[in-house]
């Protein structure tokens, strides 16, 4: 549900636009050498961006109406696969969560500086959770070369760091859990997947086990080959309602031990 950012000319376009109609340049060359190339911005993934989409907007003020009522405890923070606890993970929705008064804050297509955004825009304004649980980045990962964009593993996890230092700054006494970016793509050689992977090595340094707790389930859900299956993840990144209930049990301990304490 969305995109962004710039462009640049490269030197030997410039070079070409430069040259006398008369020097004899190749007009079809000076066309294809002309095409602007996406130019990486450092701080891509921390720089707060805000979603034009309606549904978005709905969204973001819902949660900041959740919010402002201070009541839940427990929030569920990402993009699209943590918004889909109300569509495919409904069941294991209210099994697991609905029981402790959760809220889900995902929307569908967001990077971190989307969710940066939101917290910089009300969202959490009012809460006093005892838990987050944020898993955040695929998009960061899978938007690559959509308009321009880049985002390397390093800078998405620089994105994580800044929307988990931004959630402690408004719930100062909320507990982090943290979790690795599920694997995507059909197995192992997907270059997304790769990156995702990439993108864990790094979050997982966050956790102090004092506030910020590090789960990577990436395992469970995948083959003992490494392959990822439709059953799980129908379109290799999204899950089914099978795929929802394996996160729940995998982290309903976790979640639970970290409530009480």
């Amino acid at each position: 549900m969305k995109s962004i950012l710039a462009l640049l000319l490269c030197t030997a376009s410039v070079a070409l636009a430069q040259q006398s109609p008369t020097t004899g340049a190749n007009p079809a060359k000076a066309s294809v050498a002309a095409t602007p190339v996406p130019v990486p911005n450092p701080k891509v993934a921390v720089t707060p961006v805000e979603r034009p989409e309606p549904g978005c907007k709905a969204r973001h003020s819902r949660f900041n109406e959740i919010s402002s009522k201070g009541e839940s405890t427990l929030v569920f923070l990402g993009d699209s696969i943590t918004q889909g606890w109300e569509g495919s993970g409904k069941v294991a929705w209210e099994k697991h969560w609905a029981p402790l008064g959760a809220a889900n804050f995902g929307i569908g297509g967001d990077r971190t500086e989307h969710v940066l955004w939101r917290l910089e825009n009300g969202n959490f304004d009012g809460l006093k959770p005892k838990l987050v649980v944020l898993m955040i980045g695929t998009n960061n990962t899978g938007h690559q070369n959509r308009n321009g964009y880049l985002c390397s593993a390093e800078q998405t996890a620089e994105g994580v760091k800044a929307i988990i230092s931004k959630v402690q700054q408004k719930c100062p006494g909320a507990k982090v859990l943290l979790l690795g970016i599920f694997p995507r793509g059909a197995d192992n050689n997907d270059a997304f997947r790769k990156q995702n992977a990439a993108t864990n090595s790094l979050i997982k340094t966050y956790a102090d086990d004092k506030s910020i707790y590090y789960m990577d389930l990436g395992e469970k859900f995948l083959e003992p080959d490494g392959t990822l299956s439709q059953e799980i993840m129908p379109d290799r990144l999204h899950l089914s309602p099978k795929g929802y209930e394996i996160w729940a049990e995998a982290i309903d301990g976790k979640v639970k031990e970290l409530m009480g304490s």
